[in-house]
């Protein structure tokens, strides 16, 4: 039997998980994500805790066909990232460093990316080539599915959903320094933001006034409630992210759109809102596209992390 590992490296913590070649999760565990000195011990850290689990488990390294990566920023083919946010890294060598410290083959790619590729491979997606996901936590993340492999672009930046442009007229930053991105009114923080607008407007009673800046958890939990105000800064937050999925879906016709990350948590609520707006701006050929909520929650990156490394010692061979 051959095995790989998943790596999914966060600000907070790395998730790791031991596979079977076929798709079986034999294990799975944390460690503490030390950022430190800019990040330094990060790959250190995840070598040593690999090299315990193997001989825990008694596998020796011929058994092993690589160890496949997930992390916070664009990364090239050859496993290079040249700065992160959440990490403290600037230029470094993902692929090289933990080869060069474990022994076996390494494979890296964005973190969203991944998890897109562990949702369609044991997921939601299961048994699709072609799908689009959307991450929807405090910013908005996504990865491309096209027949069966990730799309990367030029510096592993595909799929940035969240720098779509959709409000032409908002005056305020999005955190990448442009205006108007779909991050500003889709994400955890967006919806938080468009019910702080909506509910200073008039004083239309809503069981959301009776919360302190109501986020998006309050304002789905309002909605399931019947609530009107709330139905509101959900049709809103559904148009942006309705028409910016109709936008991905003209270029990369997905079979499936699965909805992930924090805000997916409010449930199948939220997909008919998502839906209606994504087919008022849909192509004719992508009036068919299925939604679906993902549902591998914090195993995506592990799962797409290691589908990522057994893809590529198929496509070697």
């Amino acid at each position: 039997m051959k095995y790989c590992f998943g790596v999914d490296i966060g600000g907070t913590t790395v998730k790791l998980g031991l596979f079977t070649e076929e798709g079986t999760l034999l294990d799975k565990w944390e460690i503490r994500t030390r950022r430190e000195n800019f990040g330094e011990a990060i790959l250190p850290d995840v070598a040593d805790s690999l090299r315990k689990k193997r001989e825990e488990k008694d596998i020796a390294i011929s058994e092993i066909i690589g160890i496949g990566v997930g992390v916070p920023a664009p990364v090239s083919a050859e496993g290079i990232v040249r700065n992160t946010v959440n990490l403290g890294w600037g230029y470094k060598e993902v692929n090289k460093e933990l080869k060069k410290l474990t022994e076996l083959e390494v494979m890296t790619g964005n973190d969203a990316n991944v998890a897109a590729l562990g949702e369609m491979w044991l997921g939601a997606g299961k048994g699709q080539k072609n799908m689009i996901m959307v991450t929807l936590g405090t910013g908005v993340g996504g990865g491309i599915i096209t027949d069966g492999r990730i799309m990367t672009g030029t510096n592993g930046a595909a799929a940035e959903i969240g720098h779509i442009s959709v409000n032409d007229a908002e005056m305020e930053k999005c955190g990448c320094g442009k205006r108007g991105c779909l991050e500003q009114y889709a994400s955890a923080t967006g919806i938080k933001r468009l019910a702080a607008i909506r509910l200073s407007q008039d004083e239309e009673p809503s069981v959301l006034r009776g919360v302190q800046e109501p986020d998006a958890k309050a304002v789905f939990d309002a909605l399931k409630k019947g609530d009107a105000v709330a139905e509101e800064i959900v049709e809103q937050f559904a148009a942006f992210l309705g028409y910016g999925l109709a936008n991905i879906a003209v270029i990369t016709d997905p079979a499936l759109i699965v909805i992930g990350g924090g805000v997916s948590k409010a449930g199948d609520i939220m997909l008919p809102y998502i839906k209606k707006y994504f087919l008022e701006k849909a192509f004719f050929a992508n009036q068919d596209t299925g939604f679906a909520i993902a549902c591998l929650d914090n195993d995506a990156g592990i799962c797409g992390a290691a589908k990522l490394m057994i893809d590529n010692q198929k496509t070697e061979m």
